[in-house]
């Protein structure tokens, strides 16, 4: 049995459509808090099961039977250390063969603050005892794509990233790197630094944006105080906005950054272009 944390979230249920092109949907158990969110998945013949990263009981009772496990990261900051050694430690109790662990790229050496929780966690898990893959990912396209339509409403693409090269890549090319881990194992102790094969500035991302449009949109590299102060002028809550500011500061300093081609080796194919994310984008 394959079970997946977070499969109500956009990682979780991309890796559960991938699986179910490889592995029968009887060998497959999707998490969540609300089970009736992926009852969609439920009628695929996905078998559904209540968990809460913070209910260690209804944790054991999930992964009951469960052989491989992908702990999808939690979203709550500040709260994922202890719900992710809740998780590691009902594994390690209901007997789990190997757990993979959706982390950061490069986290052991990662200037964003973003990287402490998941080095936190990896340190646990190595400590459990458990078998376990660490899928270390890089930035989703989509994280910077979600920004596209704003940028061309206030005719400027803003960061704080600077001349920092970005090695992103679609969110669907990361589930299918854990699929491929999933689906057919791999070596228990083994790390995979998970990146696009192509790397961009968000001046070049810009670029793109205006070729692909027709509309000048330039980009404007801001301080880190003043990107947060913008991402919270839009919306945006306190953490998130942080975040968000810090990791772009982060990206400037090298830390999304990487040429090692490890996800594309392991999904058997090239990543998913910035050019072709930018166009769906723009739909």
């Amino acid at each position: 049995m394959i079970a997946i944390t977070g499969a109500s979230g956009q990682l979780g249920r991309l890796v559960i459509q991938s699986l179910l092109k490889q592995v029968p949907a009887s060998q497959l158990i999707a998490l969540v808090r609300k089970p009736d969110s992926v009852a969609d998945l439920a009628a695929q013949g996905v078998q559904v099961r209540q968990a809460d990263y913070t209910q260690t009981d209804s944790l054991e009772r999930a992964l009951a039977g469960v052989e491989r496990l992908l702990l999808v990261s939690s979203s709550e900051l500040g709260q994922r250390l202890v719900q992710h050694q809740n998780v590691v430690d009902a594994a390690k109790k209901t007997g789990v063969k190997l757990l993979a662990y959706t982390s950061l790229l490069h986290v052991d050496t990662s200037p964003m603050g973003l990287a402490q929780e998941h080095l936190a966690t990896e340190a646990y898990i190595r400590n459990s005892g458990l078998p376990f893959v660490f899928l270390r990912n890089g930035w989703y396209t989509e994280n910077y794509l979600a920004s596209v339509k704003p940028a061309l409403q206030h005719g400027a693409f803003i960061g704080s990233a600077g001349q920092g090269r970005i090695a992103s890549a679609a969110r669907a090319d990361y589930a299918e790197a854990a699929v491929a881990v999933l689906a057919k194992g791999a070596p228990a102790g083994t790390v995979y630094e998970l990146a696009g094969d192509t790397a961009y500035t968000l001046a070049e991302l810009a670029a793109e944006l205006s070729r692909q449009s027709g509309q000048t949109v330039p980009y404007v590299n801001l301080g880190e105080a003043d990107f947060k102060g913008a991402l919270l002028g839009a919306g945006l809550p306190e953490g998130v906005a942080a975040l968000l500011a810090d990791s772009d500061v982060g990206a400037s300093k090298g830390g999304l950054f990487d040429d090692s081609h490890q996800l594309s080796q392991l999904i058997g194919r090239p990543t998913t272009p910035l050019d072709a994310l930018m166009k769906a984008a723009l739909l």
